[in-house]
């Protein structure tokens, strides 16, 4: 099996079964984003105590690419600071046009391939846009195209 294998089998795996899926009774934040170019839309409940990321959930409809790239992300994030999950969030989306991440992506790196389609970088950023403005309220006009 060669790495692009294992790439599609990772990306599959989170599609076919989301880690993290549902809505959250009583989140502290909760943010929906719509990427308008192809119709994929996501909720993101964050639980935030005492500055880490206890618990995160995200609901919604897109393509294999938006949805296991949700299901990568709050994997990522659940348990860590605040200030580590804007910053997996920000190196993510650096990481998909072609600057190096900081941040150690995990599982995320297997989405590299995506930056070769520019239309396909907003489905598999969307997630992401939607942590940085339910962690940074500074992000409040945040949208799914950034």
């Amino acid at each position: 099996m060669n790495l692009d294998d294992i790439y599609r089998e990772t990306i599959l795996d989170h599609n076919q079964i989301p880690r993290n899926k549902g809505t959250l009774p009583n989140p502290t934040a909760s943010v929906g984003l719509l990427n308008p170019t192809c119709g994929d839309q996501i909720r993101l409940d964050v639980v935030v105590a005492d500055g880490k990321i206890t618990d995160i959930r995200f609901d919604g409809q897109g393509c294999a690419i938006s949805m296991a790239s949700a299901s990568m992300m709050t994997e990522a994030v659940k348990g860590h600071s605040v200030a580590e999950g804007l910053a997996l969030a920000r190196s993510f989306k650096a990481f998909l046009t072609g600057r190096p991440s900081e941040e150690d992506l995990g599982e995320l790196s297997a989405l590299e391939g995506v930056s070769q389609f520019p239309s396909r970088v907003k489905c598999a950023t969307l997630a992401h846009n939607a942590l940085e403005k339910a962690l940074d309220p500074s992000k409040a006009d945040l949208d799914a195209l950034d």
